[in-house]
């Protein structure tokens, strides 16, 4: 795995969610290529541990990157403004993304934002989102905008259709070849066993608190199975993107 620390040159950082921001960094000039389903680790002044946050974009020179503000560090975060951002990067291995294929994308509240930069590496993808209520929904616009076709669903039915992603996903598995999905856990539970009863063949993205980023900590292990045998691997390293089948809920 390539990575560098960089100092990327702050161009925005916008509240565009209830509690959600979209930052932006320039990235003329770096070699550094970044896969769809990578991420940032991104150092917070202050703090001591790095914070990871999902790659929304790397287009047209700027590396965005969306995220929620949880604690004090993505506090601190939404704080920002000019000048330059330490950021440790491309992190961790992405979706598999082949041609040929149809994939539907799912996200789920801050799973969303990755789903972005995943679809601009599809053939007009289903992306199907879900959110908690309208005041959270997010990046409809920009799907729309990279070709794909849209699903929207909210908890509550503020936005969209009421449910989950899972009854969206259950109603159109048959238009697609494959699933990936980014999201909490139980929603990825979920969409594996959607998937794993009609023999489709689905990717996650798991989501993990994280220490280093590079696996020399134990912080985000998670348990998996291959070839018979339950292990342990990381999330940062060996992940974030699982084959769903593999992991142990």
């Amino acid at each position: 795995m390539k990575y560098d620390v960089r100092q990327l040159p702050l161009i925005s950082n916008r509240e565009i969610a209830d509690g959600i921001f979209d930052m932006r960094l320039s990235l003329e000039g770096e070699e550094l290529t970044v896969s769809c389903g990578q991420f940032a680790h991104v150092y917070v002044p202050g703090k001591t541990l790095r914070r990871p946050i999902s790659v929304c974009d790397a287009s047209d020179g700027v590396l965005r990157l969306v995220y929620q503000v949880k604690g004090e560090g993505t506090k601190i975060m939404s704080q920002m403004n000019g000048g330059s951002v330490d950021v440790l990067y491309p992190l961790g291995n992405g979706f598999d993304i082949k041609s040929g294929k149809r994939y539907c994308l799912i996200g789920g509240g801050i799973g969303v934002p990755p789903m972005l930069y995943t679809a601009k590496q599809c053939e007009a993808p289903l992306v199907i989102t879900g959110f908690r209520s309208e005041s959270l929904v997010i990046l409809q616009d920009d799907f729309k905008a990279a070709g794909c076709e849209v699903l929207l669903c909210t908890d509550d039915g503020t936005a969209g259709r009421q449910g989950f992603v899972t009854d969206l996903l259950k109603e159109n598995i048959s238009r697609v070849d494959e699933v990936c999905a980014c999201g909490p856990s139980p929603m990825l539970r979920a969409v594996a066993a959607v998937c794993r009863e009609q023999g489709v063949p689905c990717q996650i993205s798991l989501e993990e608190r994280m220490g280093c980023g590079v696996g020399a900590c134990l912080v985000c292990a998670v348990k998996v199975c291959k070839n018979g045998e339950e292990i342990m691997q990381h999330v940062c390293k060996d992940g974030p993107v699982f084959n769903a089948e593999e992991v142990v809920f």
